[in-house]
């Protein structure tokens, strides 16, 4: 058994959400929760089908994410994962659905952050073992740190008053 790091390529200003799923129609289902939730949002998504013809299934709407998408299935290559990725919404936005979603078994990360893949190597394949989001605490939030998160959250809407 062999483990690699497999760094996401994640286009500039786009968010991420990585999971495993276990149908074909997850790839479908994904886009319509995007579409649905934050209508404006541009995405693309990849789905790597296991069994069969073992493709790298897609849609979206905008064809740089789909690109991207694939390239990072390609580059994990571990079979019912998937690949979102975002402009003009945020993980927050489709999380819960995305969880309610019947095909998908697990959300890895979602982020806007580098992200790397643990990714096991095995006779059978690939997998996904888990995932390095972003950079390792750095310290604990002050007064000051805890005004600019509470202001942050304010100025993007996602907090009132």
């Amino acid at each position: 058994m062999d483990i690699q790091i497999v760094p996401l390529r994640i286009p500039t200003d786009a968010n991420v959400i990585v999971g495993q799923s276990h149908f074909i129609k997850t790839v479908e289902d994904l886009a319509e929760i995007v579409v649905t939730h934050v209508p404006g949002a541009r995405f693309g998504v990849a789905f790597c089908e296991a069994s069969g013809p073992c493709l790298i299934r897609t849609e979206g709407n905008d064809e740089a994410l789909v690109q991207a998408a694939v390239d990072n299935a390609m580059r994990v290559g571990a079979g019912h994962t998937f690949y979102l990725l975002l402009h003009g919404a945020y993980p927050i936005n489709l999380l819960p659905s995305i969880h309610q979603c019947q095909e998908v078994c697990h959300v890895f990360c979602a982020t806007a952050n580098p992200v790397q893949m643990l990714v096991v190597q095995t006779d059978q394949g690939r997998g996904v073992v888990g995932v390095v989001d972003g950079s390792s605490p750095k310290g604990v939030e002050d007064t000051a740190g805890r005004q600019a998160r509470q202001e942050f959250l304010r100025r993007i809407g996602y907090k009132r008053g």
